[in-house]
């Protein structure tokens, strides 16, 4: 069930049926990050577009637009879209997982399951798989909610962001910007 911040952030593209069993309700789910400047400051931000699905097969995958960003300041997501993401040439970022989607369809309203996860993410043409551990509820319908029971931490090295973040540093004025992200989710996927 790893549909981690199937979470930012984000991301390895596995391709997803066009009859998947789930597709993410983008409009009813998030993926927020945090970061942290001059050592103290920490911010929420958010991506406004994300899209997924969870195929028969347990093939679930999350794809973030990352010119979505959202810091509610507009100049910072300019920045970031352009110094951090470079999203003319990396637009999205993906997570991936296999799931057992017998025990998701078994998932009754209001019951809920703890998921050890092993989730693929792809940032900025790079892969690297983290452990998360989610919480799916099942929701009317045979709908499904899933959430990060803990933040899932990203190292923004790990992705070949750091030159980014120094960027942002230098034009903000700023001491530091952390490299360590930590990613949360908040996914709802609509059965069909």
């Amino acid at each position: 069930m790893t549909l981690k911040s199937i979470a930012l952030a984000s991301l390895l593209a596995l391709p997803v049926s066009a009859f998947a069993d789930w597709q993410l309700a983008g409009d009813d789910s998030s993926v927020n990050f945090v970061s942290v400047k001059k050592s103290t400051i920490a911010e929420t931000h958010f991506f406004k577009s994300v899209s997924g699905a969870i195929s028969d097969e347990g093939k679930a995958e999350v794809t973030i637009d990352l010119a979505s960003v959202e810091t509610n300041i507009p100049i910072r997501n300019e920045r970031m879209q352009k110094m951090l993401f470079e999203t003319a040439k990396f637009a999205e970022a993906k997570v991936s997982t296999s799931v057992d989607a017998a025990k998701l369809k078994a998932l009754k309203p209001g019951q809920t399951m703890s998921v050890d996860a092993d989730v693929a993410v792809s940032i900025h043409g790079e892969s690297k798989t983290h452990k998360a551990k989610l919480q799916v509820t099942g929701l009317e319908g045979g709908n499904l909610l899933v959430t990060t029971s803990t933040p899932i931490l990203l190292n923004a090295g790990d992705f070949k962001l750091l030159e980014g973040i120094e960027k942002l540093r230098e034009v903000a004025g700023l001491d530091s910007i952390s490299p360590m992200v930590p990613v949360t989710t908040n996914l709802v996927f609509e059965q069909k």
